[in-house]
Formats: structure tokens, sequence, C-alpha cells
């Protein structure tokens, strides 16, 4: 990937681009749920989740590669093409994130290591667990933020 660009998104007009990376990503890492799983998030996607957040899109060569969307300093979406992962844009839209909201939140279903590993990697900690997703599903919750940086004396 050579020129990463992030840029705010372009509006409702771009959602169906962000659907299909939405869907690719969770397809590729989210082995636990069923094809009616993906299917009933997939309707709520485009419809409640992308127009209720502040969305950073991810360009590598004029192609859109993933997003991330922030509400209330909170992470509710991350999300890079499967084609592209590993190529830096999480990790760019993440410190993104974190630049802005410095005591960023971010919720990760616990049945996606990938994902618990990746925020991991770039500091977060488990805060707290809950059994459901926030629909009362049997989807279990990491609830990950970043501990408060201690300065020596």
């Amino acid at each position: 990937m050579t020129d990463l660009v992030l840029r705010p998104c372009h509006g409702p007009a771009e959602f169906p681009t962000l659907v299909r990376i939405w869907r690719g990503a969770v397809e590729a890492t989210h082995d636990f749920l069923t094809p009616a799983d993906v299917s009933h998030y997939e309707a709520r996607v485009a419809n409640d989740y992308l127009p209720a957040v502040d969305i950073t899109v991810a360009e590598a060569d004029g192609v859109v590669v993933g997003f991330s969307g922030v509400a209330d300093g909170k992470l509710e979406m991350l999300f890079v093409d499967p084609e592209h992962r590993g190529h830096g844009a999480g990790s760019a839209l993440l410190r993104h994130a974190l630049a802005d909201n410095p005591e960023l939140l971010v919720d990760v279903n616990e049945q996606n290591p990938q994902a618990v590993g990746f925020y991991q990697h770039h500091g977060f900690v488990t805060l707290n667990r809950s059994e459901t997703d926030p629909d009362g599903r049997p989807f279990p919750i990491l609830h990950l933020g970043r501990p408060p940086r201690v300065s020596v004396q």
C-alpha cells in the first residue's frame, strides 16, 4: 500500500462501499456469526450504525480500504477490507481516533481473537466484560481502554 490517506466520509452516498468493507471484514474475522447473524447486523449498519458515528475513511491509491466510526469518545467500529489487512490501514485509523480521543474506549467481540490482539498490541486492556452484545445476543463483549500513563518523578 503506497499512499494511505485518511479523510472524512462523503456521507450516505459512500455507505454502500463501507457496508461492503464491513461485510468482508466480518466474514473474514467473525467465525462465530452465522450467515443469518451477519445479515441481521448488515441491515443495521447503513441505516442505524453509520449515521450515528463520525466516520473516517482510509484510502490507498484512491481506493477505500477501511473505515472507523467514533461517537462520544468511543470507537464504535473499525473495519478494513480483507484484501488490505496487515498493511497499516487499521493502525492508522486507530491512531487517528486516539489523537482526537486520548481516552478512547472500544468494545470488541471476545470471540474475535484477531481484533482483541490488535487492540492489545496498541496498548488496550480489558476494563470489563459483558456476557451479551448490546442487543442481548449471546456474543460476549470485552470493554477495552488504555491505562493511564504514570509519570515517574
